[in-house]
């Protein structure tokens, strides 16, 4: 009876340790989604907790620093300047006028320091100034002039 006893509280400890990792990796990986237009709605509390923001990044905003590159982004006439400070490298679609979300914290002062970054380019799929209507981007159009009269 004894040996039956303690397996029954090992078992016990292990199941409440795992269930207590899985309860604290759930809290922590958790991301709310907000807009810019949002954030002054957030209480308190919220504006703590990890998020994933959205936003067109402004032209001419993008700075590289030593530990960090600054940005900021517009939403519906809103801006969020951004830090982000994450290890892996920006994608090659970031850059002004791109669509980017970022995932991190508000910080009290009003900025947002984010740890993943990622972006798709607003421009892919449009239109070349100057082309023809219903080609897009990388479309070539085969025009062959056709002979304007008899062959003499």
């Amino acid at each position: 009876m004894k040996a039956n006893r303690k397996f029954v509280i090992g078992s016990g400890i292990i199941v409440v340790t795992l269930a207590m990792l899985a309860y604290v990796g759930y809290t922590q990986s958790k991301t709310y989604y907000h807009t810019i237009s949002e954030l002054p709605t957030l209480r308190p509390t919220q504006l703590h907790e990890r998020m994933r923001v959205s936003g067109n990044v402004e032209d001419g905003s993008i700075q590289h620093l030593a530990n960090s590159v600054n940005f900021v982004l517009v939403e519906q006439g809103k801006q969020l300047p951004v830090s982000y400070i994450g290890r892996d490298p920006l994608p090659d679609t970031f850059k002004g006028g791109a669509q980017a979300l970022v995932e991190g914290r508000l910080m009290p002062d009003g900025h947002f320091s984010a740890e993943e970054v990622q972006s798709k380019c607003a421009s892919k799929y449009q239109a070349t100034p100057g082309s023809p209507a219903g080609m897009q981007t990388g479309q070539s159009k085969n025009i062959s002039a056709a002979p304007s009269g008899p062959a003499s």
